[in-house]
């Protein structure tokens, strides 16, 4: 069910998991239509929106507990009040109304009016099927308090409003051998890096900011050095790429010009998964709370090493040292190479779903479905089946290497770091023992 806008004559009917899916569709759809669009702040958004859902119903599940007191400088939150009725669904409906409206407040009119509009909605359909008045005003006042919660939370941690500051005039570039140029053929009209010190924010799990970075390969011009080696194999691929290697390379790009952003195509499978899986509201909920913190914290490790390495992207290195007239078949975003941020994200939001689901869950991306074929490189659109969730993981991080921006080591590299991210969002303590 795809639930963006009511008009006047729509009185549409949920089933308690449609409420949650129905609220993350619209949020990707905001995400794409808000401006200053970028992958950095779209990865932290998803995360407080999949926190506020989680939280905003946790109370009503004895098996699950809060996640405040396990997360970076997030103490406490709201309670609900001890032994009367709260209707879960609403009160899931209203944080998210709240909290899509804070951190998207800049998002136009219209925006805000299909807010509105899913929020009456809901509303509406539940007082149809009897929730009194009286329990729905006390559900939808604690799901708000705990979005104004956790908002005021998000406030302090480095991105707030980062749409307003997302091209760095001012950084003065490092220059050494096997340093990132600002790009000649490129994905953004900026030749300015986007957002240098994404990496300092806080990030959702304590144990994602204490990682050790990732193993890169010594800079290296000779020819047969494993350093040169990763951009030979970035050259000879471009040279006998297949067509269904460069549709992969166009689906995964998710332009944010374009797009809900590479973290809100994560965001977008989880729906996938549990539309074919229908789990509890509950699980609906922990299902976008893992997501989305997995995303953010993965987008802020990710920037963390890409300005800590600042390496060259092959669009620098193969001209120089293999073929002057090569380009990528993809253009090259506004910030250095590794690792993967595609790859980082994927791998992250994979895991935490594997957790809760296994792997092999048979997947459907319709994401671009429909989408104008792309002329300028003479490639489609079509829509992509995966048997396993690990293999979108990697068919995203192999999009980027046939697109000719990443070589193998910023891939594999972005990919075992991302598990690593993964596997600590799953280390919290989702449930009460037993």
């Amino acid at each position: 069910m795809s639930l963006l806008f009511f008009g006047c004559g729509d009185r549409p009917s949920f089933t308690d998991s449609e409420v949650a899916t129905s609220w993350a569709e619209l949020s990707l759809d905001l995400t794409k239509g808000t401006p200053g669009n970028t992958p950095t702040y779209a990865s932290r958004c998803l995360g407080y929106f999949g926190l506020t859902m989680y939280e905003s119903v946790v109370p009503g599940d004895p098996d699950y507990r809060t996640l405040a007191g396990q997360l970076s400088g997030l103490p406490t939150l709201p309670s609900p009040d001890p032994g009367v009725e709260y209707h879960w669904p609403l009160s899931l409906s209203a944080g998210q109304a709240t909290i899509l409206r804070a951190l998207y407040n800049h998002t136009s009119d219209a925006n805000k009016a299909r807010i509105d509009s899913l929020e009456a909605a809901v509303a509406d359909y539940y007082s149809r099927e009897g929730v009194t008045e009286e329990v729905a005003a006390r559900s939808g006042d604690f799901g708000r308090s705990v979005a104004k919660a956790i908002f005021h939370w998000s406030q302090s941690d480095g991105g707030h409003r980062a749409y307003l500051r997302n091209f760095e005039k001012d950084m003065v570039h490092p220059d050494f051998p096997g340093a990132w140029k600002p790009p000649l053929f490129a994905q953004s009209f900026s030749h300015h890096p986007l957002h240098p010190r994404w990496g300092t924010n806080r990030p959702f799990v304590p144990a994602n900011y204490q990682m050790d970075p990732p193993d890169f390969i010594p800079y290296d011009t000779v020819p047969g050095s494993p350093y040169y080696e990763q951009f030979r194999r970035v050259y000879e691929k471009d040279l006998t790429l297949t067509e269904a290697e460069k549709e992969a390379a166009l689906w995964w790009g998710d332009d944010p010009d374009e797009t809900f952003t590479p973290p809100g195509h994560s965001y977008y499978l989880a729906t996938e998964v549990l539309k074919s899986q229908n789990p509890s509201l509950m699980v609906c909920a922990e299902t976008y709370a893992r997501t989305g913190m997995a995303v953010a914290d993965a987008f802020i490790n990710c920037w963390k090493w890409k300005f800590a390495f600042f390496s060259e992207r092959p669009n620098t290195f193969i001209p120089q040292f293999i073929d002057p007239e090569w380009e990528s078949f993809w253009p090259d975003p506004p910030f250095p190479a590794f690792p993967s941020g595609h790859a980082i994200q994927a791998a992250a939001a994979s895991t935490v779903l594997q957790d809760l689901y296994g792997n092999n869950v048979p997947v459907t991306d319709r994401a671009h479905e429909g989408r104008e074929r792309d002329h300028i490189r003479d490639v489609g659109f079509p829509v992509r089946q995966f048997e396993r969730l690990s293999d979108i993981a990697r068919e995203t991080a192999d999009s980027r290497f046939y697109g000719g921006i990443h070589t193998p080591q910023d891939n594999d590299q972005g990919l075992k770091k991302g598990a690593e991210i993964g596997q600590n969002i799953n280390a919290l303590q989702w449930k009460n023992s037993k």
